[in-house]
């Protein structure tokens, strides 16, 4: 069981682990964790600046590569892509959210 604040939720490791496998995992947690971080970023950045963004969402997948490991004492991912879907503005202002958003 974590808590934030006074939410709760649980979480499980994998059953690769020896775990029940019956809830998220912590890399599920930290994955929608950076997409849900995203998606508020990019809503915060087209609203200070009058951009008519009508929603956002987000996709993202994480791989570990067991054969080449980022770190030999401790499991992380070899990487990660987001893929975010913009509605309401055009191609031009989505780029540009974007871009702000990858400087941040």
């Amino acid at each position: 069981m974590c808590a934030a604040r006074d939410q709760h939720f649980v979480v499980d490791g994998p059953v690769q682990n020896g775990c029940p496998g019956e809830a998220v995992t912590p890399p599920e947690i930290f994955l929608a964790g950076v997409a849900t971080c995203g998606v508020e970023l990019l809503q915060v950045i087209a609203r200070d600046e009058s951009i008519p963004l009508r929603s956002v969402s987000a996709q993202i997948d994480g791989w570990i590569d067991r054969e080449h490991p980022v770190r030999t004492d401790v499991m992380v991912f070899n990487g990660a892509r987001l893929k975010l879907l913009l509605d309401g503005v055009t191609r031009e202002q989505a780029d540009g959210l974007v871009e702000k958003f990858k400087s941040r």
